[in-house]
C-alpha cells in the first residue's frame, strides 16, 4: 500500500516537472523568437532599398583649363578735368559720344586772356620790327653789335610771353587726349569749374583688357599668346575671345598669386571697364578622361569617392541592386562635369543623385526620371 502511494506521488511529480519544462520551453523559445523576428525586422527596417539616380561613366577628351575672375579695364581710361578755373562758356559733346583725339570737349571763358595775348603779340611784333631795323643799321655800322644782342634778347622775351599767354589760353580748352567713348557731363554751362574738377570720363573700348589672378603653381603653363575665354553674367550663354598679352613678373607676397592680362577686340562694345567676369585658358594638350556629372563625386575628410551600382540590373531600372563605395581621383572640372583618372572605369553605372544616406553594400533602386546636369559648358562652348 506504501509502495503504490509513492509510485504514484513520484508519477505525480514527473508529469509536474514535465509540465513545468514544457511551459518554461515554450515561455523562452517564444522569447527568442520574438527577439529574433524583432532582429530581423529592425535590420530590414534599417537598411531598405534607397532611391537613386545614375548615370553611365563614358570617356571624353578632356582640354584641362585654368579658371580665375578678373575685371575689364580700358586700355586708355580717364576722367577728364581742366587743369584752370574757370567760367564754362560752351560744352562741345553729348553724353555717351564717340569722339576722336583732339576733339574740343569744353571751353573757358578767356576774354581777358585774349586781350593779353594781343598785348603781348604787339611788343613782340615791335621788337622784331626793331630787331630787323637795327640788324640793318649794323651792317651799316649805324649802330653797335650791342644794341643788336639787346635788341635780340628783347624780342625773345616778347615772344617767349606770347608763348606763356597762349599755353594759358590753351589750357582753359579741354580736348580729349585719346579716341574712346565719353561718359555722363558733370558739369553745366555757366558753372565755375575749379581746377580738377571731373567734367566727363573718356575710355577707350576696343580693344579692352582683362586683368585676373591665378595661383603660382600656374606659371609654368602660361604664356604671352594662349588663347583666353571670357564669360560674363551679363550675357549668359555667350563667350568672348581674347589672347594674354602680358604676365606680371611680380608674385603677390601675401596670397602668392600673380596678375595676368589679356586683350580682347571688342567692335561692338559689350564690354565695359569694370564688368566683372570669369576667363578660362586653354593650356596642354587635351587628354581622355572618364566624366562623369559633378553631384557622381562625395568629398569626405578621406578623400573623394564614388558609389557604382553592382548586381542584376545595374545598367537600369529595377533588379537586386548594390552599391560599392569607391575612392576616385579627380583630374579638374568643366561646366557641370569633372574629370576622373582614377577609380571608375568607362561603362561604370555610378549613382548621381541619393547618396545622403548610401554606405558600402546599400540596396539601392534606381529612378532616373530626374537627373542632375551634366553639361561640359553650360555657359559656352568648350574652347577646346
Amino acid at each position: 500500500m506504501a509502495k503504490s502511494r509513492t509510485a504514484s506521488l513520484i508519477t505525480r511529480m514527473v508529469i509536474m516537472l514535465i509540465a513545468i519544462g514544457v511551459i518554461l520551453g515554450g515561455i523562452f523559445g517564444f522569447q527568442a523568437f520574438k527577439s529574433r523576428m524583432i532582429a530581423q525586422a529592425i535590420a530590414a527596417r534599417s537598411n531598405p532599398p534607397q532611391t537613386v539616380s545614375t548615370t553611365t561613366a563614358t570617356a571624353s577628351d578632356w582640354q584641362e583649363r585654368l579658371e580665375a575672375v578678373g575685371a575689364f579695364r580700358a586700355v586708355n581710361g580717364a576722367a577728364l578735368s581742366s587743369e584752370v578755373s574757370g567760367i564754362v562758356e560752351a560744352i562741345s559733346f553729348q553724353d555717351g559720344q564717340d569722339v576722336a583725339a583732339g576733339t574740343p570737349l569744353l571751353q573757358l571763358r578767356a576774354e581777358e586772356d585774349l586781350a593779353t595775348l594781343k598785348q603781348y603779340q604787339a611788343a613782340a611784333d615791335n621788337a622784331q620790327v626793331t630787331y630787323d631795323r637795327d640788324l640793318k643799321q649794323l651792317k651799316a655800322q649805324g649802330v653797335s653789335q650791342a644794341t643788336v644782342d639787346s635788341d635780340l634778347a628783347t624780342l625773345k622775351q616778347a615772344q617767349a610771353q606770347v608763348a606763356a599767354q597762349q599755353a594759358a589760353i590753351d589750357k582753359k580748352s579741354v580736348k580729349a587726349p585719346f579716341a574712346g567713348r565719353l561718359g555722363v557731363r558733370q558739369v553745366d554751362l555757366g558753372q565755375y569749374l575749379s581746377a580738377g574738377t571731373e567734367i566727363v570720363t573718356l575710355q577707350s573700348l576696343d580693344p579692352i583688357l582683362f586683368d585676373f589672378t591665378l595661383p603660382q603653381q600656374a606659371l609654368a603653363k602660361l604664356k604671352v599668346g594662349q588663347p583666353v575665354t571670357a564669360t560674363l553674367d551679363a550675357y549668359p550663354g555667350q563667350g568672348f575671345a581674347g589672347t594674354i598679352t602680358a604676365i606680371s613678373p611680380l608674385v603677390d607676397n601675401t596670397t602668392r598669386s600673380l596678375t595676368v592680362r589679356a586683350s580682347f577686340a571688342n567692335p561692338d562694345r559689350l564690354l565695359l571697364p569694370g564688368m566683372y567676369g570669369k576667363a578660362a585658358v586653354a593650356v596642354g594638350a587635351p587628354q581622355r578622361y572618364v566624366t562623369l556629372p559633378a553631384t557622381a563625386i562625395v568629398s569626405n575628410p578621406y578623400g573623394d569617392i564614388a558609389y557604382v551600382v553592382a548586381g542584376q540590373g545595374a545598367g537600369g531600372q529595377g533588379g537586386d541592386q548594390t552599391v560599392k563605395q569607391i575612392f576616385v581621383t579627380t583630374a579638374g572640372s568643366r561646366g557641370d562635369q569633372v574629370a576622373v583618372s582614377k577609380g571608375v572605369n568607362e561603362g561604370d553605372t555610378v549613382v548621381t543623385s541619393g547618396q545622403l544616406k548610401l554606405q558600402n553594400g546599400s540596396p539601392v533602386t534606381i529612378n532616373n526620371s530626374v537627373t542632375p546636369p551634366n553639361d561640359p559648358n553650360p555657359s559656352v562652348a568648350d574652347p577646346s
